[in-house]
């Protein structure tokens, strides 16, 4: 199967059936490997009520190299940067863990759940990752606050 065919059968799939929470569609209808994805700060985060806009792109090699996820709404979290690249740090997109089989579903499911419970020892970000680690109470108090000042009624 082609790599475009592959990836039309994959936005197809997410589009039809997204996970709860997600809107996603292309960022320019002739562009598939670009697209463009609304995610709700899940239920049991400090992201909740925040909604959230990512940009995951596919190289030209997919599904042989994995995909990219940015967020472009701001977001304070030990896995991703806070900064306007938004870039996100999470295992199934590693070279060494991604394969050709995996799908994007997962990775949209799995960008999900880094919300819910980041990985404070591979972070991005070092000041949440300890405020995770060490004041939990604080670190969600400031994940809300940015929340509210970047993700909600944008």
């Amino acid at each position: 199967m082609s790599a475009q065919k592959r990836i039309a059968k994959e936005l197809a799939e997410v589009t039809s059936n997204p996970p709860a929470g997600m809107i996603i569609g292309l960022v320019d209808e002739s562009n598939v490997h670009n697209w463009d994805i609304t995610m709700d700060g899940p239920e049991g985060s400090p992201y909740v009520g925040g909604k959230f806009k990512l940009l995951l792109t596919l190289p030209v090699e997919y599904p042989f190299k994995p995909p990219t996820i940015n967020f472009k709404t701001r977001i304070w979290h030990p896995n991703v940067t806070f900064d306007e690249q938004g870039s996100m740090c999470i295992g199934i997109l590693k070279g060494d863990t991604w394969k050709p089989s995996s799908r994007i579903m997962n990775v949209l499911i799995a960008t999900q759940n880094l919300l819910i419970e980041p990985v404070p020892d591979d972070a991005l970000e070092t000041s949440s990752a300890e405020l995770f680690k060490n004041n939990r109470p604080l670190y969600e108090k400031e994940a809300k606050k940015y929340t509210a000042q970047y993700a909600i009624g944008k």
